[in-house]
């Protein structure tokens, strides 16, 4: 009787209560880092790696990011309806960036078609090969090093008296680049508000600004990518009543967790350069670099 017993406590330990934990760790994982430019995507890889759990693969973490998408709705929800009636009133005059709310949001529109091409293009690459754990160690790297180029720039343009943009000036060739940008972060490993921050910051905003605009062109691709898994992928993630349920969990923690980080994120940009996520970044690439030498974790 003990022993079974201790049988079906192992098999509630083992199927049913680390697949609460491992969502509720995911779910947190992701509401920290989707918009600390430290990639959210490769901190879904890389954590399970580390803790000797299986990869939750692209499915998961696309769908995941619903929640955060929730938070910037949440958070910038005035804007949003502001920039949609301006949208709407366009359509109804005829005429396209009549105002400047109504502007704004034709380049959010305008800078989401990059990454919606791409992820198209590219969605079988997006889904095995490149999330390698390799690969993101060098696209850690590698924006990391962009950004403390920008910053430099940055830094050189403010010692001459020029200050940075805020998003109401941008053109639309900014918006375009931007979008490119965006469409670079498929990439695991890259971080989308990374690559749109670094893509803000080039073309002249401040950094605070960079953000603010990087949030907001999330709202389309984040909705398009994860409704888009969530259909593609509906058998896998929803099996069951509780898979469904862990999925729901999930949601909830991920956008309380962004709600938090979005403020966070904004005061901190305000007043500091990027440097500690640029340190943070290299630091978390060479640890990979050596986990994967010295088969502490696999590819």
């Amino acid at each position: 009787m003990q022993k079974s017993n201790l049988d079906v406590w192992t098999y509630f330990a083992r199927h049913v209560l680390m697949g609460w934990i491992e969502i509720i760790v995911l779910a947190i994982v992701q509401g920290l880092t989707e918009f600390i430019p430290i990639s959210s995507t490769a901190h879904l890889r890389i954590v399970p790696a580390l803790l000797g759990w299986d990869d939750p693969g692209a499915p998961l973490s696309a769908v995941i990011q619903i929640g955060t998408l929730v938070a910037v709705l949440w958070y910038f929800w005035r804007d949003v309806v502001r920039i949609l009636r301006a949208m709407i009133a366009d359509l109804r005059r005829g005429k396209l960036a009549t105002t400047v709310d109504a502007r704004l949001g034709w380049m959010i529109a305008l800078g989401t078609l990059p990454i919606i091409a791409c992820g198209l293009a590219f969605k079988e690459h997006i889904e095995t090969t490149l999330r390698s754990l390799y690969v993101m160690s060098a696209a850690l790297a590698g924006v990391a090093v962009l950004l403390a180029i920008a910053e430099g720039w940055i830094e050189r343009r403010r010692a001459r008296g020029i200050e940075g943009r805020e998003v109401e000036q941008l053109g639309w060739g900014n918006a375009m680049a931007i979008g490119f940008a965006q469409a670079a972060a498929l990439v695991p490993g890259t971080s989308r508000s990374g690559a749109t921050i670094l893509g803000g910051m080039c073309c002249g905003l401040t950094r605070e600004a960079a953000a603010r605009f990087s949030f907001l062109l999330s709202i389309p691709s984040i909705l398009a990518a994860g409704l888009f898994q969530l259909v593609d992928a509906r058998e896998e993630l929803l099996a069951s009543s509780s898979d469904a349920a862990k999925l729901g969990v999930a949601l909830v923690v991920a956008a309380v967790v962004g709600y938090a980080t979005i403020p966070w994120l904004l005061s901190y940009l305000r007043k500091r350069t990027m440097l500690v996520f640029i340190a943070y970044r290299l630091l978390l690439a060479a640890l990979l670099v050596w986990l994967l030498a010295t088969g502490g974790i696999t590819s």
